[in-house]
């Protein structure tokens, strides 16, 4: 062929792919590779030697349709629950964020002292200046608000119902599961349906921490009621004890060290919820730990930490010591600690008043005696010179 014959040069197809085989057809370009949607496969035998190679029960869809449908109905019911939680989180914030730190660190040392002894309050004392030095003050009270807040809620949900369960056997049972289904689910696995019941922020994470934290105070409300010995049950009915009685009175009592031990377990389930919580928009020192993971900053991911870790030490001990009783820490509650001083200092202001008031009687007594005796002396005085001057004339 001679070289300076044109020669034809074909020009590739804009529609074809290069790097592509020329008999592989291009896909089409309504086909998004990245979408979630199911593939459509088609239908194949059932195997009993591969029984499980396909699903077999859609529940995922169903847990889907159930939600969406939640969601569309009863999104107001939701939103009314929001009200109670964003009330009583917002006091507490208002409260640990308004308060100058020192005023809250004595608070919080004299509230430790009262409850847990002077060791505890001086330990509660270095703590709390111990995360306002490492620069987590401010966290470390919203998340002091969410805890305190979950717990306040477990309580009021958690203690009635416990009772009531002790009480009602076939109730328990009916119960029992799903208090094991709360116990067991994953957290993570939570955040998704609040979030779509009850938005992102601090109250639904509030309200994903009471979930998480609830179960053991009901348990162990239940164990401890159950364990109150059938002697002293039969002793009070025998007196006569009202249902009221049996449950104030004896029940109660005897329960509540089991009580404060789950009273105790939800604190710490409700401070281990914190950083998980964080992945739906909730603050505190879990926000700070989560940024430190997504930064992969290990020092503020470690002041977030340290920051929960010294908040869980404190509350568990005060925790702990509400549920020891009187004889064990030696006395009542009003006879040590910040409050025993003021009993004591009220007390002895009122002895040296009252010995006072012993040894002034003797003087204001005989004041009265001593201007009744001058007033007899008078008057018999002057009826002797009256007579005097009748004799006279």
């Amino acid at each position: 062929m001679d070289n300076n014959s044109p020669q034809t040069v074909t020009e590739p197809s804009n529609s074809s792919d290069p790097w592509m085989d020329s008999g592989t057809v291009a896909p089409s370009s309504n086909h998004d590779w990245l979408s979630t949607s199911a593939t459509h496969v088609p239908p194949e035998h059932f195997s009993f030697m591969s029984p499980f190679q396909h699903k077999l029960i859609p529940f995922d869809s169903w847990v889907t349709n159930i939600i969406d449908w939640v969601v569309v109905h009863f999104r107001p019911v939701f939103q009314v629950i929001r009200v109670p939680v964003d009330f009583v989180l917002s006091g507490f914030e208002q409260f640990l964020t308004t308060l100058p730190p020192p005023i809250t660190i004595l608070f919080f040392a004299l509230l430790a002292w009262q409850v847990a002894g002077a060791g505890i309050g001086i330990i509660s004392l270095i703590s709390l200046i111990m995360i306002g030095a490492i620069g987590a003050w401010s966290e470390a009270m919203i998340t002091m608000a969410l805890v305190l807040t979950a717990l306040l809620f477990c309580l009021v949900i958690g203690l009635p119902l416990g009772i009531g369960l002790a009480r009602n056997e076939r109730l328990a049972k009916i119960v029992r599961p799903l208090l094991d289904a709360m116990q067991t689910t994953p957290a993570f696995v939570y955040l998704v349906p609040i979030v779509m019941l009850f938005g992102i922020g601090n109250v639904p994470g509030v309200i994903v921490t009471i979930i998480f934290a609830l179960p053991p105070i009901i348990r162990l409300t239940i164990l401890g009621i159950k364990q109150v010995p059938s002697d002293l049950i039969e002793a009070a009915r025998s007196f006569g004890a009202s249902p009221r009685q049996m449950l104030f009175k004896v029940q109660l009592p005897l329960a509540m060290p089991t009580i404060m031990a789950g009273v105790n377990q939800t604190l710490m389930l409700a401070l281990s919820m914190v950083v998980i919580a964080s992945m739906i928009a909730v603050g505190g020192l879990g926000l700070m730990v989560l940024r430190g993971i997504g930064r992969l900053d290990i020092g503020l991911a470690a002041v977030g930490g340290t920051g929960i870790v010294i908040l869980a030490i404190i509350l568990d001990r005060l925790t702990q010591s509400l549920g020891k009783d009187h004889r064990t820490r030696g006395g009542r509650w009003y006879h040590s600690g910040p409050i025993g001083l003021l009993r004591l200092l009220f007390l002895s202001i009122r002895s040296i008043k009252k010995k006072n008031a012993h040894q002034n009687p003797a003087h204001q007594n005989n004041t009265p005696k001593a201007i009744s005796d001058l007033a007899t002396k008078g008057g018999s005085h002057h009826a002797h010179n009256h007579l005097m001057q009748r004799d006279h004339e």
